[in-house]
């Protein structure tokens, strides 16, 4: 008779660190209503830094620095001017986590110079914007779980998803599709900050 193999985790030893992890960027975010067009760059640009390997937990205001190698992007804690040789690998621009757990991502001259990267970064954007487009509901595009993404960066997509659907949902177009939602005025007549 053969025997059931035995659980290697029966505790669920593993699972409490995420979703401490989880609820505790969940705890901290602050989240105003955006509208269409704000929201769609900013989950570009969350998208394109979490895309990278992250090994490390970011934190709030800090500033990173992404790295392209040779099988995609790296997110660091160092800066160009700290490496102690020769900088190992090209640094596309400086990203900052914000309080909504959006990113931003300011990039280096050469790389904002560099017709070929921007075409690539073009592509992405529009491809992203298609996807937008093709939804049912815009929320519907943004990351609940992404098995492509390392740990770090699957909970923060995890996050960023939670952040960005409650932004529109307080603008009222969550529910919406894409061409209805971009065609409502944002906010007119209500004073909000933070809708840049």
């Amino acid at each position: 008779m053969a025997q059931k193999p035995k659980n290697p985790n029966p505790q669920g030893k593993g699972l409490v660190p995420v979703l401490q992890v989880v609820q505790q960027h969940a705890q901290r975010l602050s989240v105003p209503p955006k509208p269409l067009a704000q929201i769609e760059m900013e989950l570009f640009t969350s998208l394109f830094v979490l895309q990278s390997e992250i090994r490390f937990n970011p934190v709030v205001g800090r500033r990173y620095w992404l790295y392209a190698r040779e099988s995609g992007y790296r997110l660091s804690l160092v800066a160009p001017d700290e490496w102690h040789r020769a900088l190992p690998q090209r640094c596309i621009g400086s990203c900052t986590l914000q309080d909504d757990r959006t990113w931003t991502l300011e990039l280096a001259p050469e790389v904002a110079g560099d017709e070929v990267f921007m075409a690539l970064i073009e592509a992405q954007r529009t491809s992203l914007h298609a996807a937008l487009e093709r939804a049912e509901r815009v929320e519907d595009v943004l990351p609940v779980y992404s098995a492509s993404l390392g740990y770090h960066g699957r909970i923060l997509a995890f996050i960023l998803g939670k952040s960005l659907r409650g932004s529109m949902q307080l603008a009222g177009i969550a529910a919406l599709p894409y061409r209805q939602a971009a065609g409502l005025l944002p906010f007119a007549g209500t004073d909000h900050q933070g809708d840049g």
